[in-house]
């Protein structure tokens, strides 16, 4: 049986987008940040677009996820390289779930999905592709969002791209503010 290709030309750029993998930092990098970490750098990049960095507190960051499970996957997590649950404080774990609280929800209004998977990997052996970053996914699922795909090429098929997700997040988050 021979496969037919699934186009997606649109990937090829933020494939090979490098921004967030070397920004120009002039400065030392900060005490608890990891040079190597997507999330770190990610922490302190001004390319925030092209980042995919939705939102940026003092203490939190909010990302789209470069190889979505689906579409409107999120990343939420603290700025600083953090690997256990331990590591938090109380106040920066109010922080992170107020976060996860409010991204679902302008999730909710954007997309419509019918529920979310939240969740946590703590470890490699855990899932965690970034074990060494605290960061929770936040993944919008809809009633029949798994198809034949999966089941018979192991691919995901995301119909949105991450630009245009970026675009009306950050639109939702201004409204946010003004409101």
């Amino acid at each position: 049986m021979s496969a037919d290709p699934l186009w997606a030309p649109w990937r090829m750029e933020y494939i090979l987008n490098d921004v967030v993998q070397k920004p120009v930092i002039d400065k030392q990098w900060p005490d608890g940040v990891d040079p190597d970490c997507f999330l770190c750098r990610a922490s302190l990049t001004d390319e925030l677009r092209e980042a995919h960095v939705i939102e940026r507190t003092d203490r939190v960051i909010t990302v789209l996820n470069r190889y979505p499970y689906n579409n409107g996957h999120l990343l939420i997590g603290p700025r600083e390289h953090l690997a256990r649950l331990d590591q938090i404080d109380d106040a920066l774990q109010t922080e992170i779930m107020k976060t996860v609280r409010r991204m679902t929800g302008h999730l909710e209004r954007l997309m419509n999905p019918d529920g979310f998977n939240v969740g946590l990997n703590l470890g490699r052996v855990a899932g965690a592709g970034l074990p060494g970053h605290l960061h929770w996914h936040v993944v919008p699922r809809w009633n029949g969002d798994t198809n034949f795909m999966p089941v018979i090429s192991d691919t995901n098929v995301i119909p949105q791209s991450l630009d245009t997700l970026w675009k009306l997040l950050r639109d939702e988050l201004a409204r946010e503010e003004t409101s």
